[in-house]
């Protein structure tokens, strides 16, 4: 820890002196690695806002919560994550314990905990990487299966263990060799069960161990033969269970061992694979089951079940009846794990039994009702595995332990972390902005902040409850900017503020009422940007403010009346930002401003819109864009930009227009950019952005040091809390202290 005393005081003086004397700029590299502190979302994000300690977002999502990756081991009392385990770059499909504390787990992923593995890993009690095991599978694994010194695993790889090897695997326990034995599937394989000498298959395949087998089959365990035992499915089978000589099935399959059943079947090992007469018949496929005693646990996408209304889940005796049983899910069942008393299950849902439960709950096996375990995952839950005192849980998700936000959430800029405000609308937020002690916030809904809002309100930035502020729209809100009294509004409505108001207009910030300022565009507003006197308006029109004005125009925020500025682009405007005496503008548009642009351009504001030399040259749409300094930075769906390839964000130089080195690879869409100092925040459609590669939705990149003499100046007199990014705590502010310690020698001594 370095020592903060009065001395700083002194040293601070002195190194402004000096800094001034000598002229002196230290130069900053922006980050392309993702704050791992910052909390991501369960959907897209739309539109970013940040004040000095909060950072505002609205869009899609239903959940925001800590960056965790796509396995993580959970307290069995407890639910929390347990941190020692290492982050998993991709998605898990099985995870199964190894005995001794630690976990294989295989699915779909390219990193654990920093180690390149490839779809299937072995991870230590202790959180590490085992670095011997790597069977390297080349496509995705989707079951795994302990059995002695022996790890079969089927999925849709041609090649693991150093061996080529179709769809079906075995494994040596200890160096990750595939063994001699080679089944050959010819199509993907979704489920594997060991009995005795026997490993019995399941999936989509048609011919497995030398023999053609639909769908499911018996391989010797000696010599990966398949036996004679053939049911002979119609369909691909996705979860295999056995108990004594029966062995349960589960899939989408309407024929099997010779026999009709639905979804769901009972085969006797020890016939040539007839089914018995055990048939539940739901009324959907189904993709999980778990056996205690004579009950057998199915899950999946049904409403019906044994004879019994059961939603997704569903507990069968031995007749196949649906017991009493019944905890009520509202959406799929994907993996169904038993530990003693409780049932386990993950998958799509987020409702048991009328209690939230987000992708995975604990349902008890004897009442049928949600227990207090609630983890609360971000995404969709594949895989469940248990242990004497953790539970491994795995799926598509990349978080896990986080917290209810529909649609609009705060982070603390400082933590990352969500904070207690929570309006909870009731459909999606697709703009904000900032003014006073309120968060205005527009889009498609009608309810937030605790009241009936159509599609804009005012929420007090400190509780998150709506405040008396409602000019009640009748369509959808698009953008907003706040600029005084005066909040402009820009959407697909026709009535606002208590008046007819076409896709524009200008709102009291007391009243919520609609002000003389009537531009009256011909039809939708996407976008709004003021500076000084002027507000700027891109969208859909053709007219606005009483001129001619294709997509783009300049209004007097006195009058609403268009100037004589006119870029006259060929299509439709996304995005405005505007920078001293250039107004940059993103959308679709070919040609803007008397030249051929290509979705993004620079406007002289001085003179009728003409554009600058500014050429970027993007080769797709461009929905957002940000200024800091001498950069812009765009966001959209563009895979080349400023002359490099670029997926969906970039960062341009405000002169060249040449895309600077700060190369996010974003694997989607990118709607929303926010900038605060030199810190980067990105929201969108994605579900890896930066460096490491795995962030959904929402990402925030800090900055690396930097500073120069202006606003070194900038910040000892005041003007500027956070002026260059001097975050070197990575806490959204600047410490004197902190820039101190930096100009005196020790950039690292952290």
């Amino acid at each position: 820890m370095k020592s903060k005393t009065w001395a700083v005081t002194l040293v601070t003086a002195i190194a402004a002196v000096t800094l001034m004397a000598l002229n002196v700029a230290i130069v900053c590299a922006q980050s392309s690695t993702p704050r791992d502190e910052t909390w991501v979302t369960n959907g897209d994000v739309y539109a970013i806002v940040r004040t000095p300690d909060k950072v505002y977002i609205g869009g899609e999502f239903t959940y925001v919560g800590p960056v965790t990756g796509g396995g993580v081991p959970l307290d069995i009392t407890t639910g929390t994550a347990v941190t020692t385990f290492p982050r998993v770059i991709g998605a898990i499909f099985d995870c199964v314990s190894d005995g001794s504390g630690g976990w294989f787990i295989g699915g779909s992923f390219v990193n654990v905990g920093g180690v390149a593995r490839n779809n299937i890993a072995h991870i230590f009690a202790n959180g590490s990487v085992d670095l011997t095991w790597n069977p390297n599978a080349n496509g995705w694994v989707e079951d795994i299966v302990v059995s002695g010194s022996t790890i079969y695993v089927g999925g849709w790889f041609t090649s693991i263990g150093g061996q080529t090897r179709n769809y079906i695997a075995a494994l040596d326990a200890t160096t990750g060799a595939a063994t001699d034995w080679n089944s050959n599937a010819n199509s993907e394989v979704f489920s594997i069960v060991v009995s005795g000498t026997t490993v019995y298959a399941g999936g989509d395949f048609t011919s497995i161990g030398g023999q053609p087998r639909n769908r499911i089959a018996a391989l010797n365990a000696n010599t990966g033969l398949a036996t004679d035992w053939n049911p002979n499915a119609n369909q691909y089978v996705h979860d295999l269970v056995i108990s004594g000589s029966i062995i349960y099935v589960g899939g989408n399959f309407t024929s099997i061992g010779g026999k009709t059943r639905n979804y769901i079947a009972a085969i006797d090992t020890n016939t040539t694979g007839v089914a018995t007469e055990w048939d539940p018949s739901p009324d959907g496929w189904v993709q999980a089951l778990a056996i205690s005693g004579t009950t057998i646990y199915a899950g999946g996408v049904f409403s019906k079940i044994g004879g019994q209304e059961r939603n997704c889940i569903a507990a069968l005796d031995a007749t196949g009846a649906a017991t009493g049983w019944n905890p009520k899910l509202n959406n799929t069942v994907r993996e169904i794990a038993l530990s003693d008393s409780t049932v386990y299950v993950g998958g799509d849902f987020t409702n048991v039994g009328g209690k939230t439960r987000n992708q995975i709950a604990a349902i008890d096996a004897a009442t049928g009702t949600a227990t207090n375990w609630n983890p609360n995952a971000g995404s969709v839950v594949y895989a469940i595995g248990t242990s004497d005192s953790s539970i491994y849980v795995g799926g598509y998700f990349n978080s896990i332990g986080g917290q209810t936000r529909n649609h609009i959430a705060a982070l603390d800029a400082t933590t990352g972390a969500a904070i207690d405000w929570n309006p909870n609308a009731n459909d999606y937020v697709s703009a904000l902005a900032i003014y006073g002690s309120a968060v205005y916030a527009g889009g498609n809904f009608t309810s937030i902040g605790g009241q009936v809002r159509n599609y804009i309100a005012a929420l007090d930035a400190g509780t998150g409850a709506a405040t008396d502020w409602n000019p009640n729209a009748n369509a959808e809100v698009y953008a907003l900017a706040a600029s005084g009294s005066t909040v402009y509004v820009g959407g697909l409505f026709t009535s606002i503020g208590g008046q007819t108001r076409n896709y524009i207009a200008a709102l009291d910030n007391i009243t919520g009422d609609a002000t003389d300022w009537n531009p009256n565009a011909s039809s939708r507003v996407y976008t709004l940007a003021v500076s000084d006197s002027t507000v700027y308006a891109g969208g859909w029109f053709t007219s606005i403010g009483g001129q001619v004005r294709n997509r783009i125009a300049a209004l007097d925020a006195s009058t609403g009346a268009a100037t004589d500025w006119n870029p006259h682009p060929n299509y439709d405007v996304y995005a405005i930002a505007v920078s001293g005496s250039t107004v940059y503008a993103g959308g679709i548009f070919t040609e803007i401003g008397g030249k051929p642009r290509n979705y993004i351009a620079a406007l002289d504001s001085a003179t009728t819109g003409s554009a600058t030399g500014w050429n970027p040259d993007a080769d797709n749409r461009i929905v957002a864009l940000a200024i800091s300094g001498s950069t812009i930075y765009a966001g959209g769906l563009f895979t080349t930009i400023g002359g490099q390839a670029r997926n969906y964000i970039a960062a341009l130089d405000a002169a060249t227009g040449a895309a600077n080195d700060w190369n996010l690879n974003s694997d989607s869409y990118v709607n929303a950019i926010a900038v605060s100092g030199l810190t980067v925040y990105a929201g969108g459609e994605f579900t890896s952005i930066g460096e490491d590669r795995m962030r959904s939705y929402f990402a925030q990149f800090p900055s690396q040091m930097t500073l120069t003499l202006d606003n070194f100046k900038r910040y000892l007199l005041g003007l500027d809390s956070d002026p260059t990014g001097l975050d070197l705590n990575a806490d959204g502010k600047v410490d004197i202290a902190d820039l101190v310690w930096y100009l005196v020698g020790h950039p690292s001594g952290k």
